[in-house]
């Protein structure tokens, strides 16, 4: 029986501030059945489609390093400026109250590998689309995105346009 992933997306109010209303995946990891289900929905999608896999820091981790073992891939980090050894690249975008940095180690990926970004959440699409610049600057092929949660109401897809997009569940809202 398929495991419906939503039912183990908690909903945190006022979290990581008032008004927000966090999607918490913590329910999904703690539960064997739904994590798995949530890494193969991932995993038939793309199977045959990907060489490696570019995980988002910290949460895409998880769902990355699963798939990547599933599937015989090699998983990349893309994570926050500084913690990376060697020679790194970088991408910086912008926040709700800020900027970011993300990096990637330049020899990551040999040329044309067609790659998977994967993350928990698409919201805006900034970090999304940082990823895909990170990927494309080592000489890689995004071939497309999977996300556990979609906040379809932020419009992150707008600024992913033209790309595959996977995600498990959407909230409107």
């Amino acid at each position: 029986m398929k495991t419906e992933i939503k039912n183990y997306i908690k909903d945190v109010p006022d979290f990581p501030k008032a008004g927000i209303l966090f999607k918490d995946i913590s329910p999904l990891l703690a539960d064997p059945r739904a994590f798995k289900e949530a890494v193969l929905q991932i995993k038939n999608e793309w199977s045959g489609k990907i060489d490696a896999i570019a995980a988002l820091d910290a949460r895409g981790f998880l769902f990355g390093g699963a798939l990547a073992y599933d599937l015989g891939l090699p998983l990349v980090m893309l994570r926050k400026k500084g913690k990376l050894p060697g020679k790194t690249v970088e991408v910086a975008y912008d926040l709700e109250y800020g900027q970011a940095i993300i990096e990637v180690e330049i020899d990551s990926f040999a040329k044309n590998t067609r790659v998977l970004v994967i993350d928990d959440l698409l919201a805006t699409g900034g970090t999304a689309k940082a990823a895909c610049e990170l990927v494309e600057k080592t000489g890689a092929i995004v071939a497309g995105y999977a996300f556990i949660v979609e906040l379809s109401a932020l419009g992150g897809r707008t600024l992913l346009k033209g790309r595959t997009i996977q995600t498990l569940v959407a909230y409107e809202e």
